[in-house]
């Protein structure tokens, strides 16, 4: 059993104060591999403390040194590759080969993209010709709260910590309990690298206390927190009390438009996808809407891509998808699935259950509906599980009314060969993202959405400015 009890707070690591031992669960296997401690009302106060009373020094210090040091760690985190991608796949489920590959790779692209980006941001710049003795000035917001999820867990922890290091803010970071030993190995990373005492802070913790805790304290200036639309909400609510600048990467629920032009693989790839992380992506395209003239066929691709999604053990190498992150969420799409079907949608691959002869772990299986009604619960709601739904459109103005008809806003995708048929659509889809013929999003593109999938944008020099305030300053001298 790992014990994982301390925190990392002013540059030591620290016994907890008033905190409480939690499990963490290996979601392949439903056993306890590691004790972390919750924190309690003290251990959040002296993580505050410590960000606060670091912040005037930090702030202080030029662009440059703090690259330097985000730059150390970019080559700090290059030499514990490997340590996160062991504790990512035993504690929250990913494949050990997608681990290595995409989870931890995603972290150390973030923080390289940070650092390219930042070289060309003016922290100090003029407001224009007609004013020459007017400045606006870039400074940091100030002490920052760091609330990230398990399911991409150093994809969202360098997101954050990297562009709030280098913006000149000091930090709280409370990583999900259900994922908590790759963030402590992060910290560290932070203390061989070098940070000053108090600029990056961990206390482990859960939403009700150390999430709630630091989300209404008076004493930090922004809340940056990725995870579901309810508890966005309820930070939110808790932050109004102070004012505090929030900013809030949630839930999606992406809409895959395919078109009777589209290219021969965009079915499979879109299935493939969805079930990418076992469909635990805020991102993921999880409607499929086809066109009618292809739809059948689609459908039949479909199964046929999903029927051959391998499942296993996190711990075992090979290209398979794992289970899901605990035993909340695998009932929860259970029931979702029970859902589909009691309301008439056709299950053409998966189902309810785990999959033959996988009788102990979170695991589910690859599913597809087809004939789903547009209102129906599994075209709604984030299942966050491997589950598709398919629906067929007729023109293209319904596609994409029907793409928009969602609370949510995070990523569309698109798959046409006609050009401009593309471009009208990414004009006219409501989403922060939108991804079309399979091709990715540049590195350092901005991340994020609109609607109840939250606001702000993380990644790139947008990530960057979200740490920002504007200050507009006159009689500059020169």
């Amino acid at each position: 059993m790992i014990e994982k009890r301390q925190f990392y707070i002013n540059g030591k690591w620290v016994n907890s104060v008033d905190g409480s031992d939690y499990k963490v669960v290996n979601p392949s296997t439903e056993e306890p591999v590691a004790v972390i401690s919750l924190g309690g009302r003290s251990d959040t106060e002296a993580a505050v403390a410590a960000a606060k009373a670091a912040f005037p020094s930090w702030m202080a210090t030029s662009l440059e040194d703090r690259l330097a040091l985000v730059e150390k760690l970019t080559k700090v985190y290059e030499t514990r590759m490997e340590d996160l991608a062991q504790a990512m796949s035993l504690e929250m489920g990913a494949p050990i080969d997608m681990a290595r590959t995409q989870q931890v790779n995603a972290g150390l692209g973030h923080l390289k993209n940070f650092i390219r980006a930042a070289k060309g941001l003016g922290f100090v710049a003029p407001l224009g010709d007609h004013a020459p003795n007017d400045r606006i000035i870039h400074e940091p917001v100030g002490v920052c709260a760091l609330i990230t999820p398990w399911n991409w867990p150093m994809n969202q922890v360098t997101l954050k910590v990297g562009a709030a290091a280098i913006a000149g803010c000091t930090m709280v970071l409370k990583p999900s309990e259900e994922s908590p030993l790759n963030a402590i190995i992060f910290a560290e990373m932070i203390d061989e690298a070098g940070f000053p005492p108090g600029v990056f802070n961990l206390v482990n913790g859960d939403g009700v206390g150390v999430g709630t805790q630091l989300s209404g304290h008076k004493d930090i200036d922004m809340v940056s927190f990725t995870g579901s639309t309810r508890a966005g909400t309820a930070i939110s609510k808790n932050a109004a009390e102070t004012l505090k600048k929030v900013h809030l990467e949630l839930g999606g629920k992406g809409a895959n438009i395919v078109f009777a032009d589209a290219d021969e693989k965009a079915v499979k790839r879109g299935v493939l996808h969805c079930m990418n992380n076992t469909g635990q992506s805020c991102n993921a395209p999880t409607r499929m809407l086809v066109e009618r003239s292809i739809y059948d066929q689609a459908v039949k691709t479909a199964a046929a891509a999903a029927e051959v999604v391998s499942i296993g053990s996190a711990s075992e190498e090979g290209r398979h998808i794992g289970p899901v992150v605990n035993e909340v969420q695998f009932n929860k799409i259970q029931a979702l699935i029970q859902k589909g079907i009691d309301e008439g949608a056709r299950v053409v691959a998966g189902g309810t259950g785990r999959p033959n002869g996988m009788e102990r772990g979170f695991y589910v299986q690859p599913t597809v509906f087809a004939d789903v009604g547009h209102d129906m619960t599994i075209a709604r709601e984030e299942i966050f599980g491997p589950v598709l739904s398919i629906i067929p459109f007729d023109t293209e103005e319904e596609a994409i009314a029907m793409a928009n008809d969602t609370v949510y806003g995070l990523t569309n995708y698109v798959q046409t060969q006609d050009g401009e048929k593309a471009n009208r659509l990414a004009r006219a889809l409501r989403s922060g993202m939108v991804e079309m013929n399979g091709q990715s999003r540049g590195a350092g593109a901005p991340f994020g959405g609109m609607k109840q999938s939250g606001n702000g944008r993380e990644g790139g020099k947008w990530g960057i400015e979200d740490f920002l305030e504007i200050k507009s300053v006159s009689g500059w001298t020169s």
